[in-house]
């Protein structure tokens, strides 16, 4: 009988969705790898959306923001909304580190990992995501590696 692996799914946060769509980005070519070889899940939380496409549209191409909306909508990537009680949650991370300046998506990031019970986030960030203490797990595994 062939052993089942499951493979936890992973939390997308804005950093990475720039660095795959920017041939030049110094994480492209660890976040293409990533991705191309992962077979979990790739979840966004909804609110990394609005963030990613002003870096796409701005400082890229209508294009670049037009291509992920579109693996949204294909389910490349899977949508997770930021709930009420999320926004909370953020706020809660947001008042607790104020010295490092964490903005709502980086916390809601945080608030949708606690909810789902996920520890592992793929992100640029190595700064904010290294420091952060999640309720649920002792450190978040940031990834690509």
């Amino acid at each position: 009988m062939a052993k089942i692996i499951s493979i936890a799914p992973v939390l997308v946060d804005t950093g990475i969705i720039y660095a795959l769509a920017d041939r030049s980005d110094a994480w492209h070519l660890r976040a293409r790898r990533f991705v191309e070889n992962y077979k979990g899940t790739l979840i966004i939380p909804s609110a990394v959306i609005p963030e990613a496409c002003y870096l796409l549209q701005t400082h890229l191409s209508p294009q670049a923001e037009i291509a992920f909306i579109r693996s949204i909508v294909t389910g490349a990537l899977r949508l997770e909304q930021v709930t009420e009680e999320d926004m909370g949650r953020a706020l809660e991370v947001m008042n607790s580190y104020q010295d490092m300046v964490i903005g709502l998506v980086d916390a809601s990031v945080v608030a949708v990992a606690e909810r789902l019970n996920l520890s592992s986030i793929l992100t640029t960030d190595r700064r904010h995501f290294s420091v952060i203490k999640a309720k649920h797990c002792p450190a978040f595994t940031l990834l690509p590696e």
